[in-house]
Formats: C-alpha cells, sequence, structure tokens
C-alpha cells in the first residue's frame, strides 16, 4: 500500500464517518420537526376556537356598547324633556303662586294687626314702624275707590 492510497483511505473512512455523523443529526432534526409539526397542529386546533368565542365575545359587547348608548341618548333625552317642562311649569304656576303668597300674607298680617288694635309702640323703631302704618293708611284712605286694592282693604275691614 502506497502513502497516496493510505491517504484516499484516510480520506474514505472520514467521509464516512462525517456522513453518518450527519446522518443521525439530520434524523434527530427531522424528528424535532415532526413533533414541532404536531404541536403546531394542537395549538391550531386549540386557538382557533378560543379566537372564535372571543371574536363573539367581542361582537356580543360590540352589541351590548350600542344598546349602552342609545339608552344614554334616550335618558339625555328625557332630562332635557323633564328640565324644559319643570322650567316651564315655573315660569307658568311660579310667578302667579308667589304673587298669591305674598298677597295672602298681606292680607293676613292687615288681619291679625286689623284684630290686635292699636299698638303704642316703646321704641324708636317701632315708632317708625308706626309712623310707616299711618302714612299707608293715609295713602289708603286718598287713594281711589274702585280698585282692587281698595276692595280687599273694605273686605278686610268688614
Amino acid at each position: 500500500m502506497s502513502v497516496g492510497e493510505l491517504a484516499g483511505l484516510l480520506v474514505a473512512v472520514f467521509w464516512a464517518v462525517l456522513v453518518t455523523l450527519l446522518a443521525v443529526v439530520l434524523i434527530r432534526l427531522s424528528k424535532v420537526l415532526r413533533e414541532a409539526t404536531v404541536l403546531v397542529s394542537a395549538v391550531t386546533e386549540q386557538a382557533v376556537p378560543l379566537l372564535q368565542d372571543a371574536n363573539a365575545a367581542v361582537r356580543s359587547a360590540h352589541e351590548q356598547l350600542e344598546r349602552v348608548d342609545e339608552i344614554t341618548a334616550n335618558v339625555q333625552d328625557a332630562a332635557a324633556d323633564a328640565k324644559a317642562l319643570s322650567s316651564t311649569v315655573a315660569a307658568t304656576v311660579g310667578g302667579p303662586l308667589v304673587k298669591l303668597a305674598a298677597f295672602s300674607y298681606g292680607v293676613r298680617r292687615a288681619v291679625n294687626r286689623q284684630q290686635a288694635g292699636p299698638v303704642v309702640p316703646q321704641q324708636s323703631g317701632e315708632r317708625e314702624e308706626l309712623a310707616r302704618l299711618i302714612r299707608a293708611e293715609v295713602r289708603a284712605a286718598t287713594a281711589p275707590r274702585g280698585g282692587l286694592l281698595a276692595r280687599v282693604r273694605r273686605a278686610v275691614r268688614g
């Protein structure tokens, strides 16, 4: 055997060992790829129904939000209508009611003073009040007799 033949034999053995190692690596790699394929298919089988359920949940939530938006708009409309109604009622009934309450207070006060009789004031504040009342009586006595206020005074006095 010559040196060239020995070198060729060593190269052939080296290539045989290298090819064997590469074959083992490729076999293991193919097993890993098969397992990865099985794993991906299993994940896909489980993920698709989960994604469908999530999609259905999102659609349902979207529908519910649309309903809530409609309800909120209706509540806002009802609140605006109630506010308009209350302001209309207050403007329509409130003014005359305030006037009627002031008028009835004045009539009650006049009747109470009429029934109480004359009061002699003891302090200066009371004297000023008495002077104001006397001026009001003088004005009332000299006022025209046909007005509503005069009729009320006559009715209160009897």
